[in-house]
């Protein structure tokens, strides 16, 4: 039996037939400018209604950076917010006119913050097979102990745990714009010094300093991105930065490919960051400051209000490509600057940092924190990392060949994520995390059985590798942070937020250390066999600790669920 889809119109009516409607249902009243109705029924109504324009409702602003469209089923005709139920119509909101052009930089600039981190995923894999290469490493220190290598390798990781910690102090006072361009510099210098590391204390330290950018650049571009673009399509855009993260690692892969065969091949691999960095660093000295931004320190007193008043408006103009000073540019700042003094002062109104700790919060944080913490004990960081290396052990003993099915995962792993991007609202959260989660247990039992006695079968190791990429890329990639940002109530996701970053960074930089002397230890096949029994404690978690929250507003997920 065919059921009818819900569509979104907007409509105007006719002189004529508002003339025809106002003598046959004068006892009605008129349909309101934004409507749902069963797409069925347009045809019946098509004489009394034009079609102009599609207009989709938007989420309070309070959901930003991670705004999404939520439209009901054709049975809920109505659009909750803060625990009330009216019509659709009422919810939306301005739509900003822009053109296309001028979104482009303004994403793209901040958003290779996060493919810088993605490469450095990615050319890890390849570089540290070239490292410990006698032939091609072109040092003399090139046999690393596991413990040396599990520095190099989490390095990065540990200098994004401290850039995190960093960006909570100083991101208000340095400002979206200078932190992205500290960020950019502290990528050139780590891939620069690392390239050039003349023994392995130095390539620790560019390593480290490369992290701290990571950590800086993850803060600032999401909330520059989230503060510039218009409202309308904020959360699209923010959320195509886990897609640049994977085109990272992609470009991680196939410049490792194309150099792991050259002597001093990782010295290449590492340094090819710098340029991109310089590219980013100049893109952001061209971008305007963020107006809100501007205009939160105009509200806590941080200087004259009417200048940053002003310097908001024309960094608003610049951002819209309009002239400077423009009256549809100072009207947004107006309003703007009404909706954020409002915000301010629910800020200041709240209470200390255990709060996180206590109540519907602290239940908030047990499946935000939950979710990012078994996304890296899992052994994804371990997947990533050792990519190469892992293929390379499981039968392609040449380092080209392990590079370029690096390659292949690198791209599979973009197609997936385009999958969950597409699937999310509409399969919902927990079964992509149920299914994905089961994927990632079974990837990583062939893992351990490929090592204990299917050696003869490289293929099966290839075929784990992309069954465990692909789940996870529909489950914890993209959902884990998605739920951070839904489920922790209004007055403390500031700092749930921050915590979560930590608890992530914190949580990839030990497991990506503990792998190689895990492996040691252990043995391979044993160690995907413990992270195979982490995986199935993530899935208990998942269906007993996880909800669904689909459909949803954040108010209702707050009354409903963390009650």
């Amino acid at each position: 039996m065919a059921s009818s889809s819900t569509t979104l119109f907007n409509f105007t009516l006719s002189s004529n037939s508002l003339l025809h409607h106002q003598r046959t249902k004068s006892s009605k009243p008129l349909l309101s400018s934004s409507c749902i109705i069963n797409q069925h029924t347009v045809s019946s109504i098509n004489h009394h209604l034009v079609p102009t324009r599609v207009t989709y409702p938007l989420l309070p602003s309070s959901s930003a950076p991670n705004s999404r469209f939520h439209v009901r089923s054709q049975k809920q005709k109505v659009y909750s917010a803060g625990g009330k139920s009216e019509p659709l119509a009422s919810d939306a909101k301005y739509q900003e006119e822009f053109s296309l052009s001028s979104v482009i930089l303004p994403f793209l600039f901040p958003a290779l913050g996060g493919l810088l981190f993605g490469y450095d995923i990615g050319a890890t894999s390849g570089a540290t097979i070239s490292l410990q290469s006698p032939e091609l490493s072109g040092i003399t220190w090139f046999n690393l102990s596991s413990i040396q290598l599990g520095l190099v390798v989490s390095g990065s990781l540990y200098g994004a745990l401290l850039g995190s910690i960093l960006a909570f102090a100083v991101a208000d006072f340095l400002g979206r714009k200078r932190q992205l361009i500290v960020a950019a510099l502290l990528y050139i210098l780590g891939g620069a010094i690392t390239a050039a590391a003349p023994e392995l204390n130095v390539l620790l330290a560019g390593r480290l300093l490369y992290g701290l950018g990571i950590g800086l650049a993850m803060h600032g571009a999401p909330l520059y991105i989230a503060e510039t673009c218009p409202s309308q399509i904020r959360g699209t855009l923010v959320s195509l930065k886990e897609l640049f993260i994977v085109l990272g690692i992609l470009g991680g892969y196939f410049v490792g490919s194309f150099q792991i065969s050259s002597v001093g091949g990782w010295r290449f691999m590492y340094g090819f960051s710098a340029p991109v960095a310089v590219l980013m660093g100049l893109g952001m000295w061209t971008l305007p400051a963020s107006p809100r931004w501007l205009l939160l320190k105009a509200v806590q007193g941080k200087g004259s209000f009417q200048d940053l008043k002003e310097k908001a408006i024309f960094s608003l103009s610049k951002l819209r490509g309009r002239p400077p000073g423009d009256k549809e540019s100072e009207r947004q700042i107006e309003e703007t600057l009404v909706s954020l003094k409002s915000a301010y002062k629910d800020q200041e109104s709240e209470g200390n940092f255990l709060e996180v700790f206590q109540g519907p919060n602290l239940k908030a944080f047990i499946i935000g924190g939950g979710l990012v913490l078994f996304q890296q004990i899992t052994g994804q960081p371990s997947v990533l990392y050792y990519a190469g290396s892992i293929l390379q052990s499981a039968g392609f003993s040449a380092a080209s060949d392990a590079t370029k099915v690096s390659v292949v995962i690198g791209l599979f792993k973009l197609q997936m994520t385009w999958v969950a991007v597409l699937k999310v609202d509409d399969l919902g959260r927990r079964p992509l995390l149920i299914a994905g989660v089961s994927g990632i247990g079974l990837s990583l039992g062939l893992l351990s059985a490929y090592y204990k006695f299917l050696g003869g079968f490289p293929l099966v190791a290839v075929g784990a590798l992309l069954l465990y990429v692909g789940c996870y890329q529909i489950s914890f990639g993209p959902i884990s942070w998605l739920m951070v940002s839904e489920t922790f109530p209004i007055r403390t996701r500031g700092r749930g937020i921050s915590l979560a970053v930590l608890t992530n960074f914190a949580s990839n930089a030990v497991v990506t250390f503990a792998f190689s002397p895990l492996k040691e230890l252990l043995g391979a096949e044993n160690l995907f066999l413990l992270f195979g029994a982490i995986s199935l404690v993530a899935l208990l978690f998942v269906i007993f600790s996880v909800p669904e929250t689909k459909g949803l507003s954040l108010e209702e997920i707050e009354s409903k669920i963390l009650k």
